[in-house]
């Protein structure tokens, strides 16, 4: 019995120290993101991932695959951005990783200004229902009844309506092309008003 509790608490100590080099490099991945976030992204992007402009994505909570793929897509000109390319053109894959599980670790937190409930309420049906007379899909269909997205795709839930606008119309024109190309079509399905209404509803999301 006691030879058996000592395997036992010999084998729980290897666990312990073979685990131990990979905290430390978890924990130097993390402070690297954060320096390079005090450094240049906080900027646009805030410390915690929750930026206050609308023109500028708010990043907490986002799926860390999802945002180093899209790191590496404005690097190698993939995603088009005068802002991002040069941003983003120093950063290695490693970094690119890092920066990605430093900000879906932050917290999203909800928008709370008033908005039109007319607007929300066909908002919430697009987002949905989709429209069939259109042959509109619904935003949930690929990005979930909530909108938090999966690793392949972004997670909308809580996202500034302004920059939701801007990336739907970059879809519908073409200006965008590194994502999945459904969303082309589905941008091109879209109504001013639709595209308004929807990115008001996601912003509301938690």
């Amino acid at each position: 019995m006691a030879y058996k509790h000592s395997v036992l608490m010999g084998t729980a100590a290897l666990a312990a120290l073979l685990s131990m080099p990979v905290l430390a490099d978890a924990k130097a991945d993390q402070a690297r993101a954060e320096e390079i976030v005090s450094g240049r992204c906080f900027l646009c992007h805030g410390m915690e991932g929750e930026s206050a402009s609308p023109v500028f994505p708010r990043l907490a909570g986002q799926h860390a695959e999802y945002l180093a793929r899209q790191l590496a897509d404005f690097k190698s000109g993939k995603r088009k951005s005068d802002t991002m390319k040069p941003q983003s053109e120093e950063l290695t894959p490693a970094e690119m990783k890092a920066l990605g599980a430093f900000f879906a670790n932050k917290k999203a937190t909800p928008t709370n200004r008033p908005r039109d409930i007319e607007i929300l309420a066909v908002g919430r049906y697009i987002f949905s229902q989709g429209n069939s007379f259109s042959g509109l899909p619904s935003c949930a269909s690929c990005h979930g009844a909530k909108g938090l997205g999966t690793p392949l795709l972004p997670r909308l839930a809580g996202q500034h309506p302004r920059y939701i606008e801007d990336q739907l119309r970059q879809f519908n024109k073409r200006e965008r092309t590194n994502d999945n190309a459904v969303m082309h079509t589905v941008a091109s399905k879209l109504s001013e008003l639709e595209t308004h209404a929807v990115a008001e509803y996601i912003a509301t999301l938690e």
